[in-house]
């Protein structure tokens, strides 16, 4: 049985965001706090105060910079079995650690627990447009039985793309194969890792209830490298991992129009 102290929330903190503290705040008003800890590869004063403001140890990360290494470096840093790699740009539900702890506690062998999310525009709340109602019902049975341990069941939420939203998401750390992320993907790192666990013997969680917030902005990693094309080729190679290469290039196409709803 998990709790609160089996659990790290690891800010991954690059350059100067402006929207750091808004994230760590909503990591310090969970209704049942555990440990949290910033992780950087790009020190700064700035990155500095702000943990210091909330009495947070930085952790500097070794080796050479990248996200896939920087997610590796975090959860390393975490030394516990169960790991939040919070994105320094998203909010937290004040819910989010409870619901967590209750649905990884009703699986017998949980490899990651994950959840409903909402997005952030211009400053506003968005909870419902076309893309997230998508994802929505291809979770569908996920979100019925609220676990799957079947094979197909995990690869169904990732056949069309990821279903899954990568903040949301908790790992089960010694039920996975260690490093979980590839240094040599730019940005379909995490739907490639969740692929790679779809294989393994145990449980996708997932709750259907909207415990965080993924903001959308012009000056975020994942909407720079939608811009510069990074991301297609990369998509491309993913879907090829579920259907043939003919099927994979039509899904591509009506995936790349998708895309579009990362950015403004």
């Amino acid at each position: 049985m998990f709790t609160r102290d089996d659990h790290t929330f690891v800010v991954c903190a690059y350059g100067v965001s402006p929207y750091l503290s808004d994230c760590i705040s909503s990591l310090m008003k969970q209704e049942q706090p555990s440990r949290i800890i910033v992780s950087t590869s790009t020190p700064n004063k700035h990155i500095n105060q702000i943990a210091s403001s909330y009495n947070l140890p930085v952790i500097i990360n070794d080796g050479k910079p990248g996200i896939g290494h920087d997610w590796n470096c975090a959860i390393a840093h975490a030394q516990t079995p169960l790991v939040t790699i919070a994105h320094q740009d998203d909010l937290y539900s004040p819910n989010y650690l409870i619901e967590m702890l209750r649905s990884v506690n009703a699986s017998s062998h949980p490899l990651i627990f994950f959840s409903n999310y909402g997005e952030i525009r211009n400053g506003e709340y968005a909870d419902d447009i076309a893309i997230l109602k998508v994802k929505r019902i291809i979770l569908r049975k996920f979100a019925h039985v609220g676990c799957s341990s079947l094979i197909k069941d995990k690869r169904q939420a990732l056949r069309f793309g990821s279903a899954i939203c990568c903040p949301s998401v908790t790992y089960v750390v010694p039920n996975l194969e260690t490093p979980l992320f590839s240094s040599e993907m730019k940005c379909d790192l995490d739907w490639e890792a969740w692929e790679r666990f779809s294989r393994l013997e145990g449980s996708f969680v997932y709750s259907p209830e909207i415990l965080m917030h993924h903001r959308i902005h012009e000056e975020s990693e994942t909407t720079s490298l939608i811009q510069d094309n990074t991301r297609s080729s990369e998509d491309l190679a993913m879907l090829e991992k579920f259907w043939p290469k003919s099927v994979a290039k039509v899904i591509h196409r009506l995936y790349s129009i998708s895309m579009n709803s990362n950015t403004l």
